[in-house]
């Protein structure tokens, strides 16, 4: 038979959020299993900004290529392996395709290449931008094209910039981005505006430029690396250019909350998972962290929230201290409560890092 990897906690999703409620699960001493799905939102990031200690060149791929071997080196089993259903599990419930060493748990994990079964399962699942629709400017994400107005603004600061959308949200960043530069385009693309009467009184108010033409295409800078080049600006409808250091396309996000709903919790008017402070939603034993609970788009956010969630998380699953009306367990429990295998990790990183401060002679 095949045997189902049991954990404490199983983390779906790899990004910033979901890495780092693995790291603080795992040191905590809970067996923990992070799955992955390749190719994430996170990975595609040219470069982190606002990360503290980070150089602006690294790129979110090498921020998660760091964060799995971590992970690893911790205790932690990572996952290549994009999960396509979660769902409870009767504690004595058997499984007639595996056998579990710990006689069930709460919580089935099942993905592409594996089925996993855990006590407690985290959504770090995020969100994905709904596309511009304008011919060729996707090609320029990172180069031209930006989402995040808190993490890009400052790149575009004293040049033409743009906004593509028509809803409150579109406008609020155009009026934003007067805060770095004075030559700010909000595009309609042929559309009415969907902005309220009070957002409207502040477009009219601002030195924002509302542009109603169809935008055409968007084209290259004249760059040297022509098989990678920046946004040169875009074409309208009527034939006119006019050239952009880059711009936001606003056309709104969609939470990848099927596995959440699908569990039957609560979500927030928006689509995003509903969540309490602890990071728990409305069902026992799950959690969920990052953009996927308030889609804030920023890297020291999601490390915050898995922080939280790691913390509550051990709280919850720790053996000691024993609660005062169940001191009689004692008898029954050994200390020290960590796994002996991951304590043996706990060891040998410590040794790495003593060698590691040690000097020539000490050596």
């Amino acid at each position: 038979m095949t045997r189902t990897p049991d954990y404490e906690v199983v983390v779906v999703g790899g990004g910033p959020a979901g890495m780092t409620v693995a790291l603080y699960a795992t040191r905590l001493g809970h067996r923990t299993a992070l799955v992955d799905r390749e190719g994430g939102r996170y990975e595609s990031v040219a470069a982190v900004h606002n990360l503290l200690g980070v150089s602006e060149e690294t790129s979110g791929r090498e921020v998660t290529e760091l964060g799995i071997e971590q992970l690893t080196e911790y205790g932690a089993d990572y996952y290549a392996d994009d999960v396509r259903e979660v769902d409870r599990v009767d504690p004595g419930e058997a499984d007639a395709d595996a056998e579990s060493a710990a006689g069930g748990r709460g919580f089935r994990i099942v993905g592409d290449r594996a089925t996993l079964r855990a006590d407690r399962v985290v959504l770090a699942t995020g969100f994905t931008d709904v596309p511009p629709q304008v011919r060729g400017l996707r090609r320029f994400v990172g180069r031209g094209l930006h989402y995040c107005v808190h993490c890009d603004a400052y790149a575009l600061g004293d040049e033409p910039v743009f906004v593509l959308g028509t809803d409150d949200h579109a406008a609020q960043v155009a009026l934003l981005l007067l805060n770095f530069t004075a030559d700010v385009d909000l595009l309609l693309d042929d559309a009415e505006p969907a902005w309220s009467e009070s957002v409207a009184e502040q477009v009219a108010a601002h030195p924002v430029d509302v542009v109603d033409d169809r935008v055409d295409h968007a084209f290259a800078d004249d760059a040297e690396d022509a098989s990678n080049p920046p946004l040169g600006g875009l074409e309208f409808g009527d034939g006119r250019t006019r050239e952009y250091a880059g711009g936001f396309a606003i056309h709104g996000r969609e939470y990848n909350n099927g596995l959440a709903a699908d569990l039957g919790c609560d979500l927030e008017d928006d689509g995003a998972i509903a969540v309490d402070e602890n990071r728990e939603t409305s069902v026992a034993g799950v959690y969920a962290v990052g953009d996927v609970t308030h889609g804030q788009n920023q890297t020291p956010v999601a490390l915050g929230d898995g922080a939280y969630a790691g913390i509550a998380l051990h709280e919850d699953l720790r053996t000691f201290p024993v609660a005062a009306d169940e001191l009689d367990r004692l008898d029954d429990l050994d200390a020290p409560a960590m796994a002996d295998d991951l304590r043996a990790r706990m060891r040998r990183v410590r040794e790495v890092d003593d060698y590691a401060g040690m000097t020539p002679e000490e050596r």
